[in-house]
């Protein structure tokens, strides 16, 4: 017997190492092929290529700045950082970052790219133990090398995937793992194990309020059914709802412990309802229910326009509706997502209830399955949720086919085993082969090239890092990290609200957008000021914190937010410079121009869509001589410059050609066709590109500065112009 658990523990290590060093090996296969491409490197050092990592790196950055040993290292670090910069130098992933980088030999770019790839391989341990206790080691095994290469799982996983990812998946599956072997064993120390996973997952994503509340509902539904006698159950649950409570970490480890203390004194079992009393008590006085709800909010209960219920009632554009990943899918890229392909998906959906049956204590794993499915109403970020639960259903599936071909032949023994293990192997690799052709396929590029982020390191060098840049959200994290500088927006802070006065400083013309940009960051500031000295005042009188459009509107007079707006373009006195603005305008950004004026181009009073801008950037064009094709079915006449829009022609105001000499400066040709029109066509020839446009986005800011380099002097004073980004500082 003990030989037989000796061996078992043996074989459980080697698939575990065999599974881990499979999947790191997977993910290297992007750095093989992005080797010797400098535009992803910079200083020698491949880039990230998430734009949320950026957050957890500059946390750590300003973390790391602050315990350096050198003897000025408390004011290098409130150089680093300081109230209202919203470095999330508290968050999990930036400590462990900045721990990994005090105590590694390697440089602080090289661990937040390779990072993922170590962590995130980490599934197959759980996978393997789930299996273990299933009594099915070649399922786990099976299982680990699926789930470590399924298509969502991968790329969210990846080499230079930097974010909360690496670990989101490994510690719920762990979390499963100690569910099922504290209720197969009822061994002490997993209620302790299971406690302190709960702990540990919750201070790396505070959102995981509602798997963990899903697995309680479970085990609660489980021991209300079967196991209604049985102590063991109830201090599970009790155990359980301690850690989930929603206060500080170390209060419910200091909690948890001295419950698990008392459990273990037999003295103590007749107060054990008590215990879950006070634990269920603790948990919804402690507003434990409160973040579940809001996340349903968030991507189940959601509208196109969110409104103030207070002050003047303004409505904003949810930003929810523009992100891919909260969108909903079609089938086949759920099911490839998942499973690597819609066969393969079937297969393992089937393999999952077929093991649901065969082993019930899987039904604790419903959660994860519950969550990735979620992903046709929540969108497919929660596919990754299904990947390590249906990569359990399909090896079960080639484990179950590779035993029952056994039986039917009738052979035993050695050839049994052998016979076995290679029909598991071609099985195997049949399931893996779709998933690895994605992974030789997906060649994702870094967040910027190295010649943007040249710029930032430029703009860093020349802006203080109290001054702010205005961008949009998508590039505010990879600013801050690499510039130093302050954002209005980012990829955390990009509610309607606050995304409103960007979009308007972005898409309407340079008088307007002047003025709201020096009146968003000062009234940002007087904002957060305002935060820090009454910050008990708000706690404790549950005030709100209106948005900066509406209180701009109050202060200057207005009633009525469109009015205000209107106002921007006459004389109006705008609050006192405390620091400067830059604009960062890079060119990728064109590809995203039309979803950045979602966000302004609105009725702020009754939430009414304005019709959207015209914009078409055109980049497969064909020209053949007499006509230029510049979409299906969209074609510029060459000879009379009209043009075609499916059944319409209509003529064009201006046709404009821009192009960079030796000297990397911009030149402009304007040809004005005809002035009653309100289409134009500016022909990049640098970039390859055309944009079709009409008047108002041709007068938009971004449009002006970055793609004409035509600015007001008495507004904007150019700082950096490369063709990749340009940046210009606000002169009001």
């Amino acid at each position: 017997m003990l030989n037989s658990a000796s061996s078992d523990n043996k074989k459980t290590l080697i698939y575990i190492l065999i599974a881990f060093t499979f999947s790191v090996a997977m993910r290297l296969i992007w750095v093989y092929q992005f080797a010797d491409y400098a535009p992803f490197h910079y200083n020698g050092q491949f880039m990230i290529n998430t734009n949320d990592g950026y957050i957890w790196a500059e946390g750590a950055r300003d973390l790391l700045s602050g315990t350096d040993t050198n003897p000025d290292a408390k004011e290098y670090f409130d150089k680093f950082h300081q109230f209202n910069d919203l470095s999330p130098v508290t968050s999990a992933a930036s400590q462990l970052t900045a721990f990994f980088a005090k105590i590694l030999p390697f440089s602080f770019e090289t661990i937040i790219f390779y990072l993922p790839v170590v962590l995130g391989s980490l599934v197959v341990v759980p996978i393997i133990l789930i299996a273990k206790d299933l009594k099915n080691l070649e399922m786990g095994f099976i299982a680990a090398l699926f789930a470590s290469i399924a298509w969502s799982y991968y790329n969210r996983t990846m080499a230079g995937y930097y974010d909360t990812d690496m670990l989101n998946i490994v510690l719920p599956v762990f979390l499963l793992w100690s569910i099922i072997w504290a209720i197969d064993t009822k061994k002490d120390i997993f209620l302790l194990i299971t406690a302190i996973d709960i702990l540990i997952y919750r201070w790396w994503y505070p959102q995981s309020y509602s798997l963990e509340f899903s697995f309680f509902g479970l085990i609660l539904a489980y021991t209300l059914i079967f196991d209604r006698k049985s102590g063991y159950s109830y201090k599970l649950l009790a155990i359980m709802m301690l850690a989930m409570m929603n206060i500080d970490g170390f209060i419910r480890l200091g909690i948890v412990l001295a419950v698990f203390y008392t459990f273990k004194q037999e003295k103590y079992d007749k107060y054990l309802f008590y215990i879950l009393g006070a634990a269920v008590i603790g948990f919804l006085f402690s507003g434990g229910l409160e973040p579940i709800w809001l996340q349903l909010k968030g991507y189940v209960f959601r509208n196109n326009v969110s409104s103030e219920t207070k002050g003047l009632g303004l409505h904003f554009f949810t930003v929810m509706q523009t992100v891919r990943e909260a969108g909903k899918i079609p089938f086949e890229t759920f099911a490839n997502r998942i499973s690597g392909s819609e066969t393969v998906f079937v297969l393992s959906l089937f393999g999952y209830i077929y093991l649901l049956y065969k082993k019930p204590i899987m039904l604790f794993s419903l959660p994860l399955a519950g969550l990735g499915f979620l992903a046709y109403v929540g969108g497919l970020r929660f596919t990754i949720y299904a990947v390590p639960v249906l990569a359990f259903g399909i090896a079960f599936i080639i484990t179950e086919i590779a035993q029952k071909f056994i039986e039917q032949i009738g052979v035993q023994g050695a050839q049994a085993n052998r016979i076995r293990f290679l029909l598991m192997t071609i099985l195997t690799l049949g399931i893996l082969y779709p998933n690895y052709k994605h992974i030789e396929a997906y060649k994702v590029p870094t967040v910027f090239t190295a010649d943007e982020v040249k710029v930032l390191d430029e703009l860093g060098k020349k802006a203080n890092r109290n001054d702010y840049v205005v961008s949009w959200w998508d590039y505010g994290y990879p600013i801050r990290f690499y510039a130093d500088v302050k954002t209005l927006v980012d990829g955390g802070k990009h509610s309607g609200s606050v995304n409103f006065p960007v979009s308007f400083m972005l898409t309407q013309p340079q008088v307007e957008a002047a003025k709201m940009a020096r009146l968003d960051v000062e009234y940002t500031e007087k904002t957060y000021t305002f935060q820090k000295e009454h910050k008990k005042e708000i706690q404790d009188k549950n005030l709100t914190i209106f948005s900066n459009i509406e209180q701009m509107t109050k202060d200057y007079g207005f009633t009525n937010t469109n009015e205000f707006l209107k106002s921007l373009n006459s004389d109006i006195k705008l609050p006192k410079k405390t620091r400067d603005v830059y604009f960062y305008l890079p060119f990728r950004m064109v590809n995203i121009y039309p979803t950045v004026t979602l966000f302004s181009n609105l009725n702020l009073m009754n939430g009414a869509q304005k019709k959207q801008p015209f914009f078409f950037v055109s980049r497969n064009f064909r020209d053949d001589g007499k006509r230029i094709q510049l979409g299906a079915n969209i074609f510029l006449d060459k000879r009379n410059l009209m043009l075609t829009l499916g059944n319409k022609t209509v003529p064009i105001r201006r046709f404009v050609r821009t192009y960079y000499d030796k000297s990397m400066h911009l030149h402009k040709d304007v040809q004005l066709v005809n002035f009653t029109s309100d289409i134009n066509v500016i022909y990049m020839s640098n970039y390859n590109t055309f944009l079709i446009v009409d008047e108002n986005t041709y007068n938009s800011t971004y449009i002006q500065l970055m793609v004409l380099e035509n600015y007001d002097k008495s507004l904007f004073e150019p700082v950096i112009l490369s063709p990749s980004a340009k940046v210009y500082k606000l002169k009001i």
